[in-house]
């Protein structure tokens, strides 16, 4: 069984690379097939395909067959499951800001 953990595990080493970052942001516009996706990168198509494999692996994107081509588009349940696992750490951030707040406030009172 994956978990959440597993799956915030792979969004984040997705995410850690600049081209998969910039793979997303080029999928933000629209879908599109993976030739037309290494023609706005300087590296190989086949290292696109690897790259696209491990963002699809992490639920960051789907690829739909079109005739020959993939067609990839972002998808959002893996977008989900990164906001809730980054929130988290806010959520966790704030509760630590405000307990430092408070702890100053009674050191000065």
């Amino acid at each position: 069984m994956i978990t959440k953990q597993v799956y915030a595990d792979h969004i984040m080493d997705a995410l850690g690379h600049q081209t998969r970052r910039d793979i997303l942001v080029l999928l933000k516009g629209n879908a599109l097939p993976v030739g037309d996706i290494a023609a706005h990168f300087p590296i190989s198509r086949p290292a696109i395909s690897k790259h696209l494999r491990l963002l699809e692996h992490a639920g960051l994107v789907e690829h739909v067959p079109s005739g020959t081509r993939n067609i990839f588009r972002l998808r959002a349940i893996g977008f989900d499951l990164a906001h809730a696992y980054i929130e988290g750490f806010w959520d966790d951030a704030l509760a630590n800001f405000k307990r430092v707040a408070e702890d100053q406030e009674r050191n000065l009172a």
